[in-house]
Order: structure tokens, then C-alpha cells, then sequence
């Protein structure tokens, strides 16, 4: 495949669907471009952008005449159309607890994400935030306990080799740990492995240079 790629992103450089599709193409090693789209201008909406993205959302590849959005028909494209290392577990059942991991996290815990905002993850909010409500701090729990159910103990990673879900399970506990809300050392650890790949911190250069 000969054609380039170029990813849609949000121009804040906070959503967590764009910057696991960075994430997966930057691990994979596949040269790219990445777009920005200014949502609260409503670029989105614009003619250009709709022809390729129909949904009018981000993220979105564009390789030649392909045009795909959502991010998770992204990330398995990705993996399956190129070389590289892998963004799945090779065993049959451990790749589809990844993509549970991943569906999960995106699809459950929604509390946690309207009370910790993915922009605290990248900004140091400018005063501390109110506590969790009743129904957040029972959404944290939730997620803490099956973090430790599903991460080995000793392990830095929740398989034998690096996968796309310790990308998303950490930045949906990144939510708690970057808030300064309690979460079990091991886990913060684990989120701390994971926001030092050079992948996730590719991204995150690419939100400092917009906030200069």
C-alpha cells in the first residue's frame, strides 16, 4: 500500500478516540500525517470533511480513495493491512479480552468521564476538583477492581507482550490517577508505563505545540 495515510484528530488534541488511533498507528510504525479538526468551530460540518466522514466525527483515516472513521474500525484496520508490531494479543482469547477491555471501557464508567474530563489528563486543572459524586466514586471502584483483576500481579503490561487495551484501560484510570483520586499504586504505576511510551507521548507534543 502505497498511499499515504492522514488522521483526523480533534485540534485540542485531548479525545481519547483520536489519540488511541495515534497511539496505534505511531506503535505500528507506519509513516503519517495527522489533521487537525477544529470541533468547536465546526469544521466537522464542513462539505469536504463530511464527503470523507459521513458521521462528521473524529477520528478519521484517510489512505487514498479509503476513507474510515471511528476509532476502533481504525486501530483493527491498521493492524490487519499492515506490517509492524502488533496491537493485539496473538492468542485467540487473549486478543478478544482486549477488545472486551476496550469495548468496556469505552462503553461503561460514562460518571467518571463527565466528572474527570480527558482535559485534566494533558493540563493540571487550576484548582482542585470537587470530590466524585456517590455514583462516580461506585463507577471508580468498578473500574479499579476489574484493573486488578485483569492486570497481573507483577506484570507492567496485561498481556505477554504490549497491546492497544493497556492504552485504554490506563487512560480511562489516567481520569482518577492525573485528579489525584485514590487508586492503588500498582495501577498508578501502570499508567505511569503507559503514558511514558514514546507512541503516547508523541501525542502529547503535538498538544503542547498547540497550547505554546
Amino acid at each position: 500500500m502505497t498511499d499515504k495515510l492522514v488522521l483526523y484528530t480533534d485540534a485540542n488534541f485531548v479525545s481519547p478516540y483520536a489519540m488511541a488511533a495515534y497511539v496505534a498507528i505511531a506503535e505500528k510504525g507506519i509513516p503519517f500525517e495527522v489533521s487537525p479538526v477544529d470541533l468547536a468551530k465546526g469544521e466537522q460540518h464542513r462539505p469536504e470533511y463530511q464527503a470523507l466522514s459521513v458521521t462528521g466525527k473524529v477520528p478519521l483515516l484517510v489512505q487514498g480513495d479509503f476513507a474510515l472513521p471511528e476509532s476502533l474500525a481504525i486501530i483493527e484496520y491498521v493492524d490487519e493491512a499492515f506490517e509492524g508490531a502488533p496491537l493485539y494479543p496473538e492468542d485467540v482469547r487473549e486478543r478478544a479480552r482486549a477488545r472486551q477491555i476496550q469495548a468496556w471501557v469505552r462503553t461503561d464508567l460514562a460518571v467518571v468521564r463527565q466528572e474527570r474530563s480527558s482535559d485534566n489528563l494533558f493540563r493540571k486543572p487550576a484548582q482542585p476538583l470537587p470530590a466524585l459524586s456517590d455514583a462516580a466514586r461506585a463507577a471508580a471502584a468498578k473500574l479499579i477492581a476489574f484493573a486488578e483483576h485483569t492486570l497481573p500481579q507483577g506484570a507492567g503490561q496485561l498481556f505477554k507482550t504490549w497491546s492497544i487495551a493497556d492504552f485504554e484501560l490506563a487512560f480511562m484510570l489516567n481520569r482518577l490517577v492525573s485528579a489525584g483520586d485514590a487508586v492503588p499504586s500498582r495501577l498508578v504505576d501502570y499508567v505511569h508505563r503507559q503514558w511514558d511510551r514514546s507512541s503516547v507521548q508523541r501525542w502529547i507534543g503535538l498538544w503542547s505545540a498547540r497550547i505554546r
